[in-house]
């Protein structure tokens, strides 16, 4: 007999009449299977508890808010329990304590360490439903310090469980029909996807879809878990979220991963900059559509911001076809020159592409710091910076790669030999270019200008953020360069969670006088809108159909990243939804998936 954990949220235990038919649902399960239900608190019942802390003081200790919400997650097991023993279904409800699910001490934050499953094993050989509460466990068995675990706990707490308990699959039962190719509340024709892979879901969680947390996300990845987003009101399929097969992993820190589990390199690239662009829609549409035009496939691509109304984009390509992408820009750069005299072209070819990747970076700051701290005290300087959520690329001199690389596997731990180019799980020529897209509205841009091009800048720079606990997401190094005080400078851009734009700004403008940077700059109205699919890997036009439809819009491009099955571009804020809707359409992603 199969077993099958699955997990219902708050909408879908709001009320009496929904925990009965959830009860309805689990019992029509266990026909078949062993099953192991995780619930989150009823409805607003968590809200209601923080407004009743901040009733009594505006400054709750996090160890009492713990005991307080962990609540919430009581009442919804001992109903559901209660249900299930109504239609004659043994049922008992166990709390995170009586689980088993032990965690760091880190209250309201808490990752799960491991988990104690001799209890839940035991009920499950008696024929009993086990209903465990979501959301919570304990410091130890012997403390039994009550922790929640955040943000997207139960999601976490049910697919740690799966993988503890070796669990044929994973069903997150929530308000929606499963995993949407966008937002629906912006873009009314986003549809249903059937399946997506665990690295694309990573990614378009981590970029705020919220039907699935990323530490959900991750744990199921890295253990394998067959994972499956599903509606509570219907019998619907959902969406399968499909993981590769995982590498043997103990379940003691089960949490608690490494950030970064491997090291890639790339010997093959060559880099093309046009410097001096004009800063209007349009631009990078016209270059990219012509080197698509000519079945030219592009890896990295950046667009970093500049003073005056011109910016720089470079991009890199596979060597053999760096010939022709020069070709291209030097025949299309005199129509996309601000200032004739200013414009380059700048062609490298001694460079290789070093990376670091893992599903554990996400929400670690200091990750990428401490990539640019070992780079700088290998004594390699770094030409280009492009990051998505799980990887952080830079662009390194060829003669340094081989001291780049052994210095990086031995800053995070790695004692497997770095992988050439990218791990792909799948054959991706299978999959559509892009799977879904995502607005997250809720970023602002810092910019210092005219830092020293010298190694070690970067470093410093990410490192004093991650001190102060400061996560940072898009990551742009200019590749104009300029002389200020005898010394190569240039410009470093990133964005940030609006509300660490301001303790961002004030430790960089005393680091800038330590460095002797130009000034730090703010602009919380911006939005970014990103692509994500596996499928456009190795598949030329992508990155220029995102363009062309933002400059269908006329919306202007402010900044580029690009990884692997990403591309995140910048745009004004008033014209966010905008860039959605567009972008969504150019896809196809309104079109009814058969």
């Amino acid at each position: 007999m199969a077993l099958i954990v699955q997990k219902y949220g708050g909408t879908s235990v709001g009320t009496v009449e929904r925990i009965k038919a959830v009860a309805e649902r689990v019992s029509a399960a266990h026909k078949n299977n062993q099953v192991v239900v995780v619930v989150s608190a009823m409805g607003k019942t968590t809200d209601g508890l923080v407004n009743l802390a901040q009733e009594i003081t505006s400054n709750p200790s996090r160890r009492e808010m713990d005991m307080l919400l962990s609540t919430g997650e009581q009442v919804s097991i001992a109903l559901l329990s209660m249900a299930l023993q109504e239609l004659g279904q043994a049922a008992i409800s166990l709390t995170g304590a009586q689980v088993g699910i032990v965690t760091e001490a880190a209250h309201s934050r808490a990752r799960i360490l491991q988990i104690k499953t001799d209890r839940i094993e035991r009920h499950l050989e008696r024929g009993e439903v086990v209903v465990v509460a979501g959301f919570q466990g304990i410091t130890s068995l012997a403390d039994l310090e009550i922790t929640t675990l955040g943000r997207g706990g139960s999601d976490t707490s049910a697919v740690a469980l799966a993988a503890a308990l070796g669990a044929s699959c994973c069903e997150i039962y929530t308000d929606v029909p499963g995993i949407l190719t966008t937002d629906p509340r912006k873009v009314a024709d986003a549809q249903l996807m059937t399946d997506i892979t665990s690295d694309e879901m990573l990614e378009l969680a981590s970029l705020g879809a919220k039907v699935l947390h990323p530490r959900a996300v991750e744990i199921a990845r890295n253990y394998g878990v067959p994972l499956v987003v599903r509606s509570s009101w219907s019998d619907a399929p959902g969406t399968r979220v499909n993981s590769p097969l995982p590498q043997p992993r103990s379940l003691v820190g089960l949490e608690i991963t490494r950030a970064v589990d491997r090291v890639e390199f790339d010997q093959n690239p060559g880099k093309v900059a046009l410097l001096s662009v004009p800063d209007r829609p349009g631009i990078a549409a016209r270059l990219f559509g012509e080197i698509a035009r000519q079945n030219v496939d592009v890896d990295l691509i950046i667009q970093s911001i500049h003073e005056g109304n011109s910016n720089d984009i470079a991009f890199t390509v596979f060597k053999g076809v760096l010939h022709q992408a020069e070709a291209i820009v030097r025949e299309i750069a005199p129509e996309l020159r601000s200032h004739p005299a200013q414009a380059e072209v700048i062609v490298a070819k001694g460079i290789v592409k070093v990376a670091i990747a893992g599903a554990g970076m996400i929400g670690r700051p200091g990750i990428a710091a401490k990539m640019f701290a070992t780079l700088a005290a290998a004594g390699v300087n770094i030409e280009m910076i492009s990051t998505s959520e799980v990887k952080v690329s830079c662009v390194v001199d060829e003669a340094e790669c081989d001291r780049a690389l052994a210095a990086l596997c031995e800053a995070f731990a790695i004692d497997t030999y770095p992988v050439q180019g990218a791990i792909s799980a799948q054959d991706t020529s299978i999959l559509p270019p892009v799977r879904g897209v995502a607005l997250d509205e809720n970023q602002a841009r810092l910019a210092m200008r005219h830092v020293p091009d010298l190694p070690g800048m970067s470093a410093r720079i990410f490192s004093v953020l991650a001190g102060e606990n400061i996560s940072v997401d898009m990551i742009i190094q200019s590749q104009r360069c300029r002389i200020i005080n005898d010394l190569p400078t240039r410009d470093i851009a990133f964005t940030v969670a609006q509300a660490d734009a301001e303790a961002a700004r004030a430790v960089l403008v005393k680091l800038a006088a330590t460095i002797n940077c130009g000034e730090v700059l703010v602009d919380q109205e911006i939005a970014k809108v990103s692509i994500v699919g596996a499928g456009m890997v190795g598949q030329p036009g992508v990155a220029a159909k995102f363009f062309a439809a933002l400059a269908q819009e006329q919306i202007n491009i402010q900044m580029i990243t690009t990884s692997e099955i990403k591309i995140s571009c910048v745009v004004s804020k008033t014209e966010g939804v905008k860039a959605l809707q567009a972008v969504h359409q150019a896809f196809d992603l309104g079109v009814a998936i058969k």
